[in-house]
């Protein structure tokens, strides 16, 4: 059976540039899909407008995966627009965008034809460079999880290091009863991500009755009611309060007193409130004064009320400077 386990990265600068220009490669590719298959459809839709017949019209162009990667192929060597950089990457970066051309057209046809489920799917469009989600498949090449159960190692990226452990799927790699069939690395929301698509082999469970059926009904005076096809009746209690309140181990010795804990665990709690600490009766604790009330309180003077003048209140008073009050002196 197929399964999927997805783990976050916390992958370095570097490590974060190789993703960026991975993803981006995957976009570049998708968007020359999408251009090099609707040329044809645009070129036959003018050349039906001058009246060209049906069997001079421009050939359809394909849009199955093996024509896209076939034609990528030999055109990222001699195009400008690829031919500097393609080489940085992986070569399933470029098989990423061509694969998501091709499920695209083909949902769109089929949409159009009234063969998918759902509603209606608009034509394949470019995908723009600062609005679009960054991801990039692999499907080829050394993919792994590290035995230390918190590195990924996807083609061309190096070792990258996990957010959380990986010992699920490492386990059953290790076991061999896991395959890793592809990796996908995705960003969402700030946040490197990884998913691997793996066949995962799980034994069955095999009942130990297998020709007995039983019912179980839940109830409020219990917890469940199984009733199975040989007649027997079997009644499961509802959780009840343990019972309990001194334990003594058999083993090293020692007895706890569930109540005695108890108190111990109320006298620390209202000697932390009281004096500010965690030791129930320290001689030194200074008992401190709630809400900060031992601070020293600023006065603060009552504001002026407005007695008219521009809207909002008085209107300001200018200052007189000490070049003014000396010219009124001498004048006088």
């Amino acid at each position: 059976m197929l399964q999927a386990y997805r783990f976050a990265l916390d992958p370095n600068a570097e490590q974060d540039g190789r993703l960026r220009s991975h993803c981006g490669a995957a976009r570049a590719a998708y968007n020359w899909a999408v251009s090099w298959v609707k040329a044809s459809w645009w070129q036959r839709k003018a050349e039906e407008s001058y009246g060209i017949p049906e069997a001079e019209l421009t050939a359809w162009r394909p849009w199955s995966l093996p024509a896209l990667r076939k034609t990528f192929n030999e055109v990222k060597k001699t195009d400008p627009r690829f031919a500097d950089w393609w080489e940085e990457n992986s070569k399933e970066a470029y098989s990423t965008g061509p694969a998501n051309a091709a499920a695209a057209f083909d949902n769109y046809t089929k949409s159009k034809r009234g063969r998918r489920k759902g509603g209606l799917v608009g034509m394949p469009r470019r995908k723009s460079k600062h609005r679009a989600r960054l991801s990039c498949r692999f499907t080829t090449g050394a993919i792994r999880v590290e035995a230390d159960r918190r590195h990924v190692t996807p083609p061309r990226l190096g070792t990258i290091r996990t957010h959380e452990s990986t010992r699920k799927l490492e386990r059953r790699t290790r076991n061999g009863t896991a395959r890793i069939l592809s990796a996908t690395v995705r960003s969402e929301r700030g946040r490197w991500f990884v998913s691997f698509r793996v066949e995962v082999v799980k034994n069955e469970r095999v009942a130990m009755r297998p020709d007995v059926a039983v019912g179980v009904d839940l109830g409020v005076k219990c917890l469940a009611v199984m009733a199975d096809s040989t007649g027997v009746v079997r009644y499961v209690p509802n959780p009840v309060h343990h019972d309990v309140r001194v334990f003594t181990c058999d083993a090293c010795g020692p007895v706890m007193d569930r109540d005695e804990n108890a108190d111990r665990n109320l006298a620390d709690l209202a000697s932390a409130r009281t004096t500010g600490t965690g030791v129930a009766g320290a001689p030194d604790a200074q008992a401190s004064k709630p809400r900060g009330a031992n601070r020293r309180t600023r006065a603060t003077a009552h504001r002026r009320k407005a007695t008219g003048g521009r809207a909002g209140g008085a209107v300001p008073q200018q200052r007189k400077e000490a070049r003014d009050r000396h010219q009124d002196t001498t004048l006088r």
